[in-house]
């Protein structure tokens, strides 16, 4: 309280430091303020209830604009208890107290606002104010969601400008411009993809929750070391069908543009059917395969068993037919409902056993992990949100790229652990060679068939990993060969450092954006509104795209009372009668 005492002739530097302290007093000490006269030269307030003699008076000093304290009278003689509320705790009020916070931490959460309202001032403010307050403090720090879509225009064009190469382009509908979808894929990432990254795509979508929602659409990568690499990526206003074909085809021209051809590619996704229809009609030689992170997440959550969820990532990661049927038999011992909803996903999607493509031991997408680039931002305007992502690329680029050049080994530093860890396991194996490229490996427990000439083993490794594995080096070191030689060409420092060889160059400062885009652009495309779809009212609800939609069997509830199904006991209206 001693923080908020006012004594005569205390100053301030003007007027409105003297209007934010005589507020902020008010509230910490718990009384209501009633303004008598507040101009830009002088202030009059008393303490709201009329009993109360206190009253302060202040004005501006001559000359300068010092507010000072001219005159007070009586002392506090009302009720200072803590209220539910205080008429001086304002909107504008509570953005002042949290746009620090605000700019530290985007999910500064209005229930986080309450609670820290009610600790440092003791009174409780209604929720909607604090959810007000936050979009209003957001709105200051980074500027209305209208602006953010006025802007893409010339923020494309900065992209195109200073990353040559680099797609950037937003569509609109309608006479009056509304936003529709924009795709960004800088050149840097697709020289990286090409030249660098494993022949695998992930294919995610990311709801922002911004004034006017929206869609945000990635395809993403593994580098050689394993780290999530984004190739490309839209906001759409809507997902829909059309818009992953649109993704889908925009992401597949900015490959042309660097590459005519390219090997076969393995696809992972969430299993949704609009994206699996996307994918066969834009690549359609691509193999496509189901994350499994989101396959037993779903299974998890229809059957609540942990034990099964093991079983399954055992009957994925099977790399025999039997070991799968095995697997399968287990589950279906547990769950027959789980084993027959796990069936309805052909297991050519997700088991290693049945998969026809190359996934290098990737069985889930690294789409989490990209999006926690942008789960700080989502909130924000859609510009603030594309941004994000950028120095999120330019930053990481940069680490990797020092990081690659430290680099002495042949191989990256995950294949270099996995052909340490195969050797030591070689020890004491037997090979016997056959020919010029079969050997029978021999160990304590079983036998393997290795061919160099094909880089492959009957434990199924070698091609899972496109690394050699532990049976599979001893039969090299038994002919004097070069380990490294037979080992996956997308795994050596130097694509990892060719992955990350061009960099992601930032955009200047949006006071410069003009100067150069003026004369190249049509003003009239320079005009985007934001779409009519708005959020609605209330907390936003938590979502997660479904494995596969597929219509499941509904549980069917049965009364006790009437026997009947179709409602429980204790909704059931029958009339029943008793016999005596």
């Amino acid at each position: 309280m001693e923080d908020f005492s006012f004594v005569v002739g205390q100053q301030f530097a003007d007027v409105k430091t003297f209007r934010r302290a005589i507020k902020e007093a008010a509230i910490s000490q718990h009384f209501e303020l009633k303004i008598i006269k507040s101009d830009l030269i002088r202030y009059f307030a008393k303490c709201a209830k009329d009993s109360c003699p206190w009253r302060i008076r202040a004005v501006k000093l001559p000359n300068a604009p010092t507010f000072t304290v001219r005159s007070i009278e009586g002392t506090h003689t009302c009720n200072k208890d803590a209220q539910q509320g205080h008429h001086q705790a304002s909107i504008d009020w509570i953005v002042n107290l949290i746009e620090e916070r605000l700019r530290s931490n985007v999910n500064y959460r209005p229930k986080d606002i309450l609670q820290d309202i009610q600790r440092q001032y003791g009174i409780t403010i209604p929720y909607k104010q604090a959810w007000r307050a936050k979009e209003r403090g957001l709105t200051a720090i980074y500027g209305s969601s209208e602006e953010g879509y006025s802007l893409l225009p010339a923020y494309c064009e900065q992209i195109k400008l200073r990353n040559p190469g680099s797609v950037a382009q937003v569509y609109t509908i309608g006479v009056d411009h509304q936003f529709h979808k924009i795709f960004v894929s800088f050149s840097a990432l697709i020289y990286g993809f090409l030249n660098g990254c494993l022949p695998i795509i992930c294919l995610g979508s990311t709801e922002l929750r911004s004034k006017y929602l929206g869609t945000l659409l990635s395809v993403t990568s593994f580098d050689p070391d394993g780290g999530v690499f984004p190739i490309a990526f839209g906001i759409v206003d809507v997902e829909t069908e059309e818009s992953w074909n649109w993704f889908l085809s925009e992401f597949y021209k900015s490959l042309e543009i660097s590459c005519e051809s390219r090997s076969q590619l393995t696809v992972l996704s969430n299993g949704q059917t609009v994206i699996l229809e996307a994918v066969r009609r834009n690549f359609p030689t691509a193999c496509q395969g189901i994350c499994m992170r989101y396959f037993t997440e779903s299974v998890n959550k229809e059957f609540k068993n942990s034990r099964l969820v093991h079983l399954l990532w055992k009957a994925a990661y099977s790399v025999s037919a039997s070991s799968f049927q095995d697997r399968m038999a287990e589950i279906e011992e547990i769950c027959a409902e789980a084993a027959k909803r796990i069936q309805q996903i052909p297991p050519t999607y997700w088991a290693v056993a049945s998969f026809e493509g190359s996934r290098y031991g990737h069985l889930s997408s690294n789409i989490e992990e990209f999006n926690r680039w942008i789960l700080e931002t989502r909130e924000l305007p859609i510009l603030q949100v594309i941004e994000s992502i950028h120095g999120a690329m330019i930053k990481e680029f940069n680490e990797r790229c020092e990081k690659g050049l430290k680099w002495a080994s042949r191989l990256v530093p995950s294949a270099e652990r996995r052909i340490s860890d195969a050797i030591k396991h070689s020890v004491g194996y037997q090979a016997l060679r056959s020919d010029e490229f079969e050997f029978e490996v021999l160990s304590a427990n079983c036998s393997n068939i290795v061919n160099i000439g094909i880089h492959c083993c009957s434990c199924h490794e070698w091609q899972l990993y496109g690394i050699p594995c532990s049976h599979a080096i001893a039969a090299l070191l038994s002919c004097n060969k070069d380990i490294y030689e037979y080992t996956d060409r997308y795994f050596t420092v130097a694509r990892y450092r060719e992955t990350y060889s061009h960099p992601v160059c930032p955009i200047p400062d949006r006071s410069e954006w003009y100067k150069a885009s003026e004369s190249s652009v049509d003003s009239e495309t320079q005009i985007v509104c934001p779409p009519k779809v708005r959020r609605p009212p209330g907390r936003p609800e938590k979502k997660r795209l479904n494995v596969e939609e597929t219509n499941h069997e509904k549980h069917t509830v049965h009364c006790s009372r009437c026997n009947q199904t179709g409602h429980y006991k204790r909704t059931c209206k029958a009339d029943i009668t008793h016999k005596t």
